[in-house]
Parts: C-alpha cells; sequence; structure tokens
C-alpha cells in the first residue's frame, strides 16, 4: 500500500481522549480542529514552566540523495518504539509546506508505518498556520507600500526595501516582480519579489518567540528597509505594523497536537526550510515537550550539515536547549548515490561505491561528535534490496569511528521495527551526560562564523565574497555582531555545487548575499546560487494528487 493509503486505515483516536489519557492534558486547554488535531493553550503551556525537563534525541541525516533517507519517518519509528518500551514520549516535528507537497519533495509526515495522521490534513492545510504566517508578512509588505504612496513621512528609500512578499507555492515566476504599475493611483512602481513562505522571517519569529510578548517584539524589530541616507533602519514597529502582525498570530503560536499511527501524541508547529532558513520546529513546542514527556524526538531538517547545525547553533544557542544524543539516519542506497551510483541501479550490492559514499556519513558523525561533543548513533533505514555484506560493512565502519549502527524497519513494522534503535538511544541518554559546544562562539566576528561554518562542517578551503557582499557583512558587523549565522546552502552536497557528492574538500564557499533578519536574531548567509523562491519540476508531484466524489484524496505522498 501507498503511504497515504496506510495513513487512511489509521485508527485513529480523539485527540481530546489521548490527551488527556496519556498525559493529563485537561480537555479545557485544548482547541479541537475536528476529532483529530488540537491546539495547546499557551495558558496550558505556561503552567508546565517548573516542571523538570525530559530527554531531548535529535535526529537529523547525511546529505539528501533522491534515494531518500527517511529522517521524518525514523523519528517518527524512533518515538513509537521508545512508547512500545514503556517509555513517556513525544515527538517534535516541523509542519509540512505546500510547495514542495506539490512539488518535488512530497509531504512530511513521515512514511509507511511510521507516520503522523491525518496525513492528508498535515500535509494539506493543517491548522492554518502557514496561511496565518503569510497574511501577517503580506501586511507587512502591503503597510510599506501604502506608507510610502501616502507621502512616505519615514522618508523610506524604495530602492532599499528588504521585505519581500510571501506565498507557500514554488512559483519561479514571482522570483523577481514589479509593483505599483497602472499609475500613481496604483502606489509607487519598484521592484519587489516573493519568496516562500518557509523563507519568511516571520516563520523564523514564529518558531523561536517564547510568548505572545516575545512574538510581538521581535515582529517589532524587523528591518523593512533603509532610510534614503542609505544607513538608517526602518522598523516593523516605525510602521506600528507588529501588533496586528501578532494579532494574525494569536492562534499560529499555539502549538499543533497530533498522533501517530499507534496513537502516540507528536507535536507538530513551524515549519523553516533548512536549506534556506533555519529548519527546526518551534521553540514551544520542543519545550513543551521536553516538560510533558521523559524523552522528546525532533528532527532537524536536510542533513546535518544545514537543519543540525542550525538546530545546535540557533535554536539551542537561543532557547537553551541540550541534546542528550543524535541520531544520524542513512540508508545504503543514499551511501551508494554518494559513491557514484546512478539511481536506477542502487538495489544492485556495490561495496565499493559504499565505501567511497560511506565520506558522506563519516564527515556528519565527526562534526556531530567532535565539533559539538554529542553521542551519536547511526540508524539505517531498511530496503530489502540491502544485502548482508553491504549491512556488516556498514556496522563494522560506524563503531570504529565510535557510534554504534543499528537496522531500523520502521517503515515496514512501525515502532517494532525500531526497537533496537530506541534500545540504543536509551543506553546512550540514561547513561552518559554529554558534552555539548557549538561550532563557533558568540563574540567572533559575523565573517568568522561564516568561516567556522564552512571550513569546519563543510570541509571548504576558504570563503569568498564580492566586494560589496563583504562591505554588507562589515557594516553588520557594528550593531549585529553577536548574531548567529543561517546559511542558506544546497542541501545536496557540502559544498555550494549540488552535483559533488560525497564529501568534497578544499573548495570555496562563495557568500552571494547577506539579509539581515533582525527579528529572528540571526545574519542569513546565502552560498552560492541559493534560491528562497524554489520552482516546480518538469512533472510536478500535483499532477498525481486528486480527490474523489466521497471526499478522499490520491497521490499525497
Amino acid at each position: 500500500m501507498s503511504d497515504i493509503e496506510i495513513a487512511q486505515q489509521a485508527n485513529m483516536r480523539r485527540i481530546i481522549d489521548l490527551a488527556a489519557e496519556k498525559f493529563a492534558i485537561p480537555a479545557e486547554h485544548l482547541d479541537p480542529y475536528g476529532h483529530y488535531k488540537a491546539k495547546i493553550s499557551l495558558e496550558y503551556v505556561n503552567s508546565l514552566a517548573d516542571k523538570p525537563d525530559g530527554k531531548l534525541i535529535l535526529v537529523t541525516a547525511v546529505s539528501p540523495t533522491p534515494a531518500g533517507e527517511g529522517k521524518t519517518t525514523t523519528t517518527v519509528g524512533l518515538g513509537d518504539a521508545l512508547n512500545r518500551l514503556a517509555k513517556k514520549t513525544i515527538i517534535c516535528l516541523r509542519e509540512p509546506s505546500l510547495g514542495p507537497c506539490f512539488g518535488v519533495k512530497g509531504g512530511a509526515a513521515g512514511g509507511g508505518y511510521a507516520q503522523v495522521v491525518p496525513m492528508e490534513d498535515i500535509n494539506l492545510h493543517f491548522t492554518g498556520d502557514f496561511h496565518a504566517i503569510g497574511v501577517a508578512h503580506n501586511l507587512l509588505s502591503a503597510l510599506i507600500d501604502n506608507h510610502i504612496n501616502h507621502g512616505n513621512k519615514l522618508d523610506i528609500d524604495p530602492r532599499r526595501i528588504q521585505w519581500k512578499r510571501v506565498i507557500d507555492m514554488n512559483d519561479r515566476a514571482l522570483r523577481k516582480i514589479v509593483v505599483g504599475q497602472g499609475g500613481p493611483a496604483n502606489g509607487y512602481l519598484r521592484e519587489d519579489g516573493f519568496d516562500i513562505v518557509v523563507a519568511s522571517e516571520v516563520m523564523a519569529i514564529l518558531c523561536l518567540a517564547t510568548s505572545r510578548a516575545d512574538l510581538k517584539e521581535r515582529l517589532g524589530r524587523i528591518v523593512i528597509g533603509y532610510k534614503s541616507d542609505k544607513v538608517t533602519p526602518v522598523y516593523a514597529s516605525d510602521l506600528n505594523a507588529h501588533g496586528a502582525m501578532a494579532a494574525i498570530l494569536k492562534d499560529a503560536i499555539k502549538p499543533n497536537l497530533v498522533q501517530t499511527l499507534e496513537n502516540n501524541l507528536a507535536i507538530i508547529h513551524g515549519g523553516p526550510f533548512a536549506n534556506i532558513a533555519h529548519g527546526c520546529n518551534t521553540v514551544t513546542a520542543t519545550q513543551t515537550a521536553l516538560k510533558l514527556a521523559d524523552y522528546v524526538v525532533t528532527e532537524a531538517g536536510f542533513g546535518a550539515d544545514l537543519g543540525a547545525e542550525k538546530f545546535l547553533d540557533i535554536k539551542c544557542r537561543m532557547s537553551g536547549l541540550k541534546p542528550s544524543a543524535v541520531v544520524v539516519v542513512a540508508t545504503v542506497r543514499a551511501l551508494k548515490f554518494h559513491g557514484g551510483v546512478g539511481k536506477d541501479e542502487l538495489n544492485q550490492e556495490n561495496l565499493a561505491a559504499l565505501e567511497k559514499g560511506f565520506a558522506n556519513l563519516e564527515r556528519h558523525l565527526s562534526n556531530i561528535q567532535n565539533h559539538y561533543g554529542l553521542p551519536c548513533v547511526v540508524s539505517i533505514n531498511h530496503f530489502s534490496f540491502d544485502t548482508d555484506a553491504e549491512i556488516q560493512w556498514l556496522k563494522s565502519q560506524c563503531e570504529a569511528l565510535g557510534a554504534k549502527c543499528v537496522i531500523a524497519k520502521h517503515w515496514a513494522y512501525g515502532g517494532a521495527g525500531a526497537e533496537d534503535l530506541a534500545r540504543e538511544v536509551l543506553n546512550i541518554v540514561d547513561n552518559r551526560e554529554p558534552g555539548f559546544n557549538y561550532v563557533y562562539d558568540s563574540e567572533l566576528p559575523l565573517w568568522n562564523k561564516i568561516e567556522a561554518i564552512a571550513t569546519k562542517l563543510y570541509g571548504a578551503a576558504k570563503v569568498s565574497a564580492s566586494p560589496k557582499v563583504v562591505a554588507e557583512i562589515k557594516a553588520l558587523q557594528a550593531d549585529y555582531g553577536q548574531f548567529p549565522i543561517c546559511m542558506a546552502k544546497t542541501h545536496m552536497s557540502f559544498s555550494t555545487n549540488p552535483n559533488s557528492k560525497g564529501a568534497p574538500s578544499g573548495h570555496t564557499v562563495e557568500i552571494s548575499e547577506v539579509r539581515l533578519a533582525n527579528g529572528a536574531g540571526f545574519i542569513v548567509a546565502i552560498a552560492g546560487d541559493m534560491m528562497t523562491m524554489p520552482g516546480l519540476p518538469k512533472v510536478p508531484a500535483a499532477e498525481r494528487i486528486d480527490i474523489s466524489d466521497d471526499g478522499v484524496i490520491s497521490g499525497l505522498f
């Protein structure tokens, strides 16, 4: 059966009943969206503040390939397995974006028998959080142009407006647009463009905010552009926009509660991409889960060089979170792809390619263990085509690097297929107190922070940038030098070339653009030719999605 067919046969429990049974969450603190989804009130979240925290387990992966790795599937499977072992566990995931759902990547609800449900709702609109984020973002866009049209009292330079518009869709035609056409009645003529919602600073702010007051203050700090003197920033608060934006987000800030196929609780909240944003679910969701459960399994987007790096260097730094262990997900197929095997030949045994592609996993492991000081477990997401020789070679190589390698079959068997992985994770988190280091210090200059990420984690020899970008980084250093860096880079490679597989070394990371995300509290450094508005492929996934007369959706994956 397909993922969606498995999900549609799930025996779901009413979410209010399940929350009361599993974690004694009172019904009055849940806002139901139908029978199987609910938002948790912030009042209840705040009431948990004095409770001790559980153990945090981060799931990340090797550099993504068309062969697939199964990071979300592993997160769900591990959470179900821990619950099967009678460990009080909640999983925390990001919300899917409609753009990739209709594009190449598909949804983000797991797969096989390790899914969160209702799968169709989660992948399509869910509780409306992304819609609210897009409206709040675009309200600010409208207020900017309206202010200029009505006399521009703030002296905003229309040529230096930094705030684009957003839409939750892959649409390359909107990357560069012109607004205000049609004469004075339609506003001021200027260049503009669209990003995808998951790249919006409002998304990042929602994911890092810890309260309504913090949310509103961060929204007010957004720098929308500069005055005609070219140096004085204009803030969203100057336009009195932040109050209305926060009002639009009044429900979006509340964490969403759903369940797995095995009726275990999952919190799904926030959804920034990890290749163009900071790739983590909300701080509120993670902290809430840690107060409720003894173990929390969360994921960070794409490979460990992106999602895990941002989880550790941005989210943990800002929130005080500290993982007890990291699970690095790989597949034999993905490693053979990194070793140069074509997608059509990945089901054939090839130890030479596996050995060559192992360099990708080896670097991710080294980064987590040596640069962050965190213990790792390697989870091999099992495929029936994997041979015993390939599995044994992979296990021996991982253990030589000080990491246990566990075969996990949660896609086929749900939580039962990940019990070995769960036991190995428990062996670490219950018996070891991990060290934890950031890959750079907050006091380092911005340029040196970029260099630290590129040289330590990506294996680069150096970082380069045009004189214009270098000057912009120097200008940002004066007021924002303490900010962490959010690298926007291809997820397909350690380098900025998506076709460079394995573990490239000695390359140059070129920074093509920098953006200030003052409300979020970080600097976005765009590395290479990186788009913040994706495009659809030649054959979009949308062409396969359909709905029957009785409302049954097909084609989602």
